[in-house]
C-alpha cells in the first residue's frame, strides 16, 4: 500500500514536498477549468457524477487490491460521511459559480475559507489566534470585498454560489484537521469519491445527457477524474515530505495558475481592481500561515 508519512528513519525533503504541493493546486486548477468548460455546455449534476465516477473507479482499482474493505474502515464513519457530503456541495456550488464567473475571480472567492478557518480555529479546534493573525485575516476580507466590489462587473449570483463554496469548504477543512489525527487520508478520499457519486448520480435521469457530448467532451469528462485523483494524490504525498506550515503557504500559488488558466483557456483576464485584490487575499493567507506555524513553534 502506498506510504502516505515517512517511515521513521526516512528523511524528509521539504523543496520536493512543496513542488508536488504546487503540482497538485495546478491539476485542482485544471479540475476547475475543465469543469467551467463543461459546465458551460452540460448540466451540473452530469458533470459532477462522472467527475466523482472515475474518480471512485481509479481509487478501486488501484487501492481496492492492497486495502480491500479497509478502504472502507473507518473509527468516525459520522463526521467522515459528513465531511464528504461538504465536498458534495462544494463541488455543486462551485460549478454553478463558474457558469457564471471567471475562473480567476471565482477562485479568489474561494479562499474565504482558510480565513474563515481562523476565526473559526478557536470556538471549535481551542486554538489561539493571535493579533497578527486577526489583523491578516481582516485585510484578507478586504482584499475579497474588493474582487466582488458593488459596480464591478461579477454575477451577483455566481458571487453568492462562490461564497457558498467557501462556506461548505470552511466546513470541509475543520472536519479534515479534526479527522486527520485518527483517520485515513485514503480513506477519507474514498469515502468523498463513494459519496459525490452516489449523490450525484441520484440525479441523473433528470438531466443525462440532455445534450450528447462531443468527442472532445467526452475525453474532457475522463480528465475530470483524473485532474481529481492526481490533485488530491500529489495533495496527500506533499505530507510525507514537508509540514503543513510550510505547504500552507503555497496554497495561494492557486490564485497564479487560476489566473493562467482563465487566460489561456477562455481569455479572460481580472482588471486592476480585482488583481489588486486577489494579491490582498494571498498576502493575507501568507501571513496567517507564517504566524500560525511561529506561534506552534513558540508553543512547542
Amino acid at each position: 500500500m502506498l506510504r502516505l508519512l515517512p517511515s521513521a528513519g526516512t528523511p524528509r525533503v521539504p523543496l520536493r514536498g512543496m513542488l508536488v504541493y504546487a503540482l497538485a493546486l495546478l491539476f485542482f486548477s485544471g479540475m476547475d477549468a475543465v469543469s467551467r468548460y463543461l459546465a458551460l455546455r452540460h448540466p451540473v449534476p452530469q458533470v459532477a457524477w462522472l467527475r466523482y465516477g472515475v474518480h471512485l473507479l481509479l481509487m478501486t482499482v488501484i487501492f481496492g487490491p492492497s486495502m480491500g474493505r479497509t478502504l472502507l474502515h473507518t473509527q468516525r464513519r459520522a463526521l467522515i460521511l459528513l465531511r464528504s457530503l461538504c465536498l458534495f456541495f462544494i463541488t455543486l456550488f462551485m460549478m454553478f459559480a463558474l457558469r457564471r464567473l471567471p475562473l480567476a475571480e471565482a477562485t479568489s472567492i474561494l479562499f474565504v475559507a482558510p480565513l474563515l478557518v481562523v476565526l473559526l480555529a478557536r470556538p471549535v479546534l481551542q486554538e489561539r489566534i493571535g493579533v497578527v493573525r486577526w489583523v491578516a485575516v481582516l485585510v484578507g476580507f478586504s482584499g475579497v470585498l474588493l474582487v466582488v466590489r458593488p459596480g464591478g462587473d461579477l454575477d451577483a449570483i455566481g458571487v453568492g454560489f462562490a461564497l457558498m463554496t467557501a462556506l461548505a469548504g470552511t466546513a470541509y477543512q475543520l472536519m479534515t484537521r479534526i479527522l486527520s489525527h485518527t483517520e485515513n487520508p485514503i480513506v477519507m478520499l474514498y469515502y468523498s469519491a463513494l459519496v459525490g457519486t452516489v449523490l450525484f448520480g441520484v440525479s441523473l435521469p433528470w438531466f443525462w445527457f440532455e445534450a450528447m457530448p462531443s468527442l472532445l467532451d467526452a475525453v474532457l469528462y475522463g480528465s475530470l477524474g483524473v485532474l481529481g485523483f492526481v490533485g488530491h494524490l500529489c495533495f496527500t504525498l506533499a505530507y510525507r515530505d514537508a509540514p503543513a506550515s510550510l505547504l500552507a503557504p503555497v496554497t495561494y500559488l492557486q490564485l497564479v495558475w487560476a489566473g493562467l488558466l482563465g487566460w489561456l483557456i477562455f481569455g479572460q483576464l481580472p482588471d486592476g481592481y480585482t488583481l489588486l485584490g486577489m494579491l490582498i487575499v494571498a498576502a493575507s493567507g501568507i501571513v496567517v500561515a507564517i504566524a500560525g506555524r511561529a506561534q506552534d513553534d513558540v508553543a512547542g
